[in-house]
């Protein structure tokens, strides 16, 4: 299956945060929208960056009390792997298990266009899984 298809299936939604935001603000998103990762773009089309909860967890041993006032671009990671609508859900996999990485925002034509996250990638595999399991047993049912 292609990401586009995924994403047709799945929606396309993708929150996004600005460079300039606070993390502190950033945190109330993340817990407002029960997501654990937020694509970094100031004009909401490109991807300047990528910031998770897990960033903040890190940073915070050594921020401590200033940390809800910092800029998210002071933590968020600026190389970001990203996929392409026709790439697959397995090259997707592929990436994130190679890049130890949960979440790849999809770019098409330079915007933004979704993000695949573990969660779905465990999805798709489960439902393939279920797929070929169906089919073989309406195979065996045949023969």
């Amino acid at each position: 299956m292609r990401v586009v298809e995924f994403l047709e299936k799945r929606g396309r939604r993708v929150f996004t945060v600005k460079t300039s935001e606070s993390i502190g603000y950033l945190a109330r998103q993340l817990q407002r929208h029960r997501i654990g990762v937020m694509v970094v773009s100031d004009n909401g089309h490109a991807i300047d960056g990528i910031i998770s909860e897990r960033d903040i967890a890190y940073s915070l041993a050594e921020r401590r009390g200033e940390l809800h006032l910092l800029p998210v671009s002071a933590l968020m990671v600026r190389r970001v792997i990203t996929c392409s609508p026709q790439d697959t859900m397995s090259y997707v996999m592929e990436l994130m298990k190679v890049h130890h990485i949960r979440h790849i925002p999809v770019q098409d034509a330079g915007r933004l266009a979704g993000v695949i996250s573990m969660r779905d990638a465990l999805e798709f595999r489960l439902d393939e899984i279920e797929r070929k399991a169906n089919l073989a047993q309406l195979t065996q049912m045949v023969d």
